[in-house]
């Protein structure tokens, strides 16, 4: 067993065969050579026995000194030595292998749309081996509406596969390497908004067989919930194409009172928009009319709404913030997806609903701050809420800090910086969702997103460079109010990377938390190896 310490932060690092393998042949040459060990404690010098050095893999404490103690074995100490070592062995055991009582899981569920299942590749499919797709079986049943039918159907959308990891499962990924039990489950639609994944607007006469998106909310018991609203409905009228800010601050509500009390409830929005004893029916509706846009006929219908039965107060239901679209802001033509393509690139569309776009904002900031103002307002109109997670301000602190372009459409200078937003310019590219995911992981968790550190794994297998995962971290945490650690330099960001996770994890069993002890793949442990421990 070896203490070793290097000249980064303290934390801890795994010892595998092939480094205890190459550490203890340089011991036994020395040896052989008779040059005794520079740092042993309690050894003969130029008296070591291979057969006695000890190669139990347990964790390096890794300090300020770049050097190796060797501890040698019982035999080789001086007696005075020897109580000390065994206890201060045990100690260690005790500490790293003693067994835990694992908590239960935290069950957390992100309802939402495309920016949340991730639209594309290699976001769209992201760790969904570890995460729970709970649309799959109603997309399996019917597809109608989506972009997910079967591979190459005729003249309809197939370029949105199931199963879905997206955002949810790059948060699952963190959580992993964080040491933190996350159970993660996503009920997620293309362009669905809060009102319709509450009412279920996509089951109709035509489609009987559509996705009951509210049933996966009352599924089970959950410790936490994420929603997402459709990306521009949460805006003022006339400011984007779906505005729809009554429906937004309404449906918000609805779904926080179905999570945590879930009565069953019969309405019409009418009066709920018009208010329930306000003057006339003809009148309440007039009022719904005149608040959503809708038709008499929408704001009249009766909706009746079963019962939760898993609903729980104590559930944590958080609100995410929409991110400014630069499809909104800059002029370009409309575009459509390319369906005949396995990721429905846009083209540019040529019919007669073709033509210039239609612009909202004459800046990302004017729509950012719109949407802000929404979302942080409900939740500060809803005490219900846990919160707000601000990655629509993290992507514009992302481009004002000259981490990400500005446009898209005509980058200029900004050529070498990354783009958030994918092809079409409204969905996240990989950089983007990534911004998202560590957002969502400060916010939901309260950990620093610069934590996981520069080698952190999901951004290596979503192909984003160790110096990107920083820069993006450091957005993340500066938007959420940590506060921002040093650049690393690259061998100190491998290590950071390596190392971070198993300390977290070690520390938490250590205060008793249950938190499992996070591994380290066979993928990491080479990288780790390559970066951080040869010289």
């Amino acid at each position: 067993m070896y203490l070793t310490w290097g000249k980064s932060i303290p934390t801890l690092q795994l010892l595998t065969p092939h480094i205890l393998e190459e550490s203890e042949q340089r011991h036994w040459e020395k040896a052989q050579e008779g040059e005794p060990p520079k740092s042993t404690i309690g050894a003969r010098s130029g008296n070591i026995r291979r057969e006695n050095i000890m190669t139990t893999a347990v964790p390096q404490v890794l300090g300020h000194s770049n050097r190796t103690v060797r501890l040698a074995s019982s035999r080789e100490r001086n007696p005075q030595h020897r109580l000390g070592f065994w206890c201060f062995l045990a100690a260690i055991a005790a500490a790293v292998f003693a067994p835990i009582v694992r908590a239960d899981p935290v069950a957390i569920l992100f309802v939402g749309n495309s920016y949340t299942f991730g639209r594309v590749d290699p976001v769209l499919s992201y760790n969904a081996a570890n995460v729970h797709d709970l649309t799959a079986a109603f997309n399996a049943v019917s597809p109608i509406g989506t972009n997910s039918f079967p591979v190459g159907t005729p003249g309809e959308g197939w370029f949105e596969q199931h199963p879905w990891g997206g955002v949810p499962g790059i948060f699952k990924k963190f959580t992993d390497e964080a040491g933190l039990n996350y159970d993660v489950s996503l009920s997620t639609r293309n362009a669905a908004s809060l009102r319709g994944q509450f009412l279920n607007t996509n089951i109709s006469a035509t489609n009987p067989n559509g996705w009951d998106l509210r049933s996966n909310v009352a599924s089970k018991r959950w410790d936490t919930v994420v929603l997402q609203e459709q990306s521009d409905a949460a805006l003022p009228a006339g400011k984007g194409k779906n505005a729809n800010l009554a429906y937004f601050n309404a449906y918000a509500d609805k779904f926080e009172q179905f999570i945590h009390s879930g009565a069953a409830q019969t309405y019409t929005e009418s009066a709920l928009f018009g208010g329930p004893s306000t003057g006339t029916a003809a009148q309440r509706a007039a009022l719904c009319v005149a608040a959503t846009g809708s038709s008499v006929t929408t704001c009249n219908t009766v909706r009746t709404i079963p019962a939760n039965p898993n609903a729980d107060p104590a559930t944590k239901v958080f609100l995410e913030q929409s991110w400014a679209r630069p499809d909104m802001v800059y002029a370009h033509p409309i575009t459509t997806p390319d369906i005949t393509t396995a990721d429905g690139r846009p083209i540019v569309d040529t019919s007669a609903a073709g033509g210039p776009a239609e612009l909202y904002y004459a800046a990302l900031e004017g729509m950012t701050t719109d949407l802000h103002t929404s979302f942080f307002n409900k939740a500060a109109s809803n005490s219900n809420f846990a919160g707000v997670a601000p990655v629509g301000d993290a992507f514009m602190r992302a481009v004002q800090e000259g981490v990400a372009m500005r446009n898209p459409y005509n980058p200029g200078a900004d050529a070498n910086l990354l783009d958030l937003w994918w092809l079409d310019n409204t969905h996240a590219s990989k950089y983007g969702s990534y911004l998202s995911a560590l957002t969502l992981f400060g916010t939901i968790t309260g950990l620093d997103p610069q934590s996981l550190g520069a080698s952190e794994i999901a951004a290596r297998e979503l192909g984003i460079s160790a110096s990107s995962a920083f820069a993006l971290q450091r957005i993340a945490a500066e938007q959420l109010g940590f506060p921002l650690a040093a650049v690393p330099e690259p061998s100190t960001a491998a290590l950071f990377g390596c190392a971070v996770p198993l300390f977290i994890g070690w520390r938490r069993r250590l205060r008793g938390m249950g938190a499992p002890f996070p591994r380290l793949s066979s993928n990491t442990a080479g990288v780790c190896y390559n970066d951080v421990m040869r010289p």
